[in-house]
């Protein structure tokens, strides 16, 4: 699962630390509402007050430093103002801890679990150039965002940038097989060989390079290649747009926002019937509807299959707003 690839990555760069005679850089940085999975190592760089509360005793400390969250835009401020701001906050920390921290952990443009936190790229190309100022190690989760679900196969794409450690799972194996994958750079590969048993990274689980997923991750690059799904994801994006454009004029949502094949918008609290079961009605009129929809909060978001036909889409986008008149006030 992600989680798996999130451990491998984090304990990689310790390791690479240790193997460059660094041993001090063990700590890592993490973004606030970031999620990287509920293993302890991914669990320690997660910011979600709920998946942490019973285990917190047992996490590593880690530094966490202010997300670049658009809806945090102050009247004439820009997402790239907001990027630029929390930008900052993160170099003041690299220049105090730098010697300390293994790496920094990103999830690129679209933070999921934390309400769907959509961020500029300007914050990506500040974190890389942040990074090797500061030698510390970029890891770009991208478990959720990968694999085309931004507008790119990689979101990292949109900003230009290579993180030195690359997460992904879900959408490789088309959903078919559980897999998880961490990529790295040559350079980080490479420090793992040679004649000392302590060099190699030793990690390892019993399904790791699991043939049958690793098939089906094969399979699933070939269509992507075969059907020019990140081409016809563009005009997908666009319907996805165009169906949830009402959303944009009803004076009850706030944050509209769209990335690639993710759109959210924010539900205003004071139209809320009941905001302690607002998820769970909103979850069963949608499931009234044929749709499958679970909000975080007050969040309401859609990630809709690659294969919805701009007919499909549309009707998504009606019967989820049938929906929300039933709930909303």
């Amino acid at each position: 699962d992600g989680a798996s690839a999130v451990e491998i990555a984090l304990k990689m760069s310790h390791h690479y630390w240790r193997l460059h005679d660094q041993p001090q850089k063990k700590k890592f940085i993490c973004l606030e509402n970031g999620y990287h999975g509920e293993t302890l190592g991914a669990l320690a760089v997660t910011d979600v007050a709920i998946f942490r509360e019973a285990y917190g005793s047992l996490l590593q400390d880690v530094f966490t430093v202010p997300s670049p969250d658009s809806r945090k835009a102050l009247s004439g401020e820009s997402a790239e103002d907001v990027a630029k701001q929390a930008a900052e906050k993160l170099e003041q920390l690299l220049e105090a801890e730098h010697q300390n921290i293994a790496a920094l952990i990103i999830e690129p443009l679209v933070q999921c679990a934390g309400q769907m936190a959509m961020y500029s790229p300007e914050y990506l190309k500040s974190a890389r150039a942040l990074c090797d100022r500061f030698n510390v190690h970029l890891i770009a989760d991208e478990i959720a965002v990968g694999c085309g679900r931004s507008g790119k196969f990689f979101a990292c794409e949109h900003a230009g940038i290579w993180p030195d450690f690359l997460t992904l799972s879900k959408g490789i194996s088309g959903g078919y097989l559980p897999l998880s994958l961490s990529m790295t750079t040559d350079k980080i590969y490479r420090a793992f060989y040679g004649d000392k048993i302590q060099q190699g990274f030793l990690h390892s689980h019993s399904y790791t390079g699991n043939p049958l997923a690793c098939a089906a991750a094969l399979a699933c690059l070939q269509i992507f290649e075969s059907e020019f799904v990140l081409e016809n994801n563009i005009a997908r994006s666009a319907d996805l747009a165009k169906a949830f454009a009402w959303a944009k004029e009803d004076v009850r949502i706030a944050y509209w926002r769209q990335q690639g094949m993710i759109l959210a918008f924010d539900v205003q609290p004071e139209y809320l019937k009941n905001q302690a079961s607002f998820a769970r009605d909103m979850f069963s009129a949608n499931l009234a509807e044929g749709l499958l929809i679970r909000p975080i909060g007050n969040t309401i978001y859609v990630m809709p299959p690659y294969i919805l036909s701009a007919e499909q889409t549309m009707q998504m986008g009606a019967s989820l707003q049938h929906a929300l008149n039933r709930v909303l006030v």
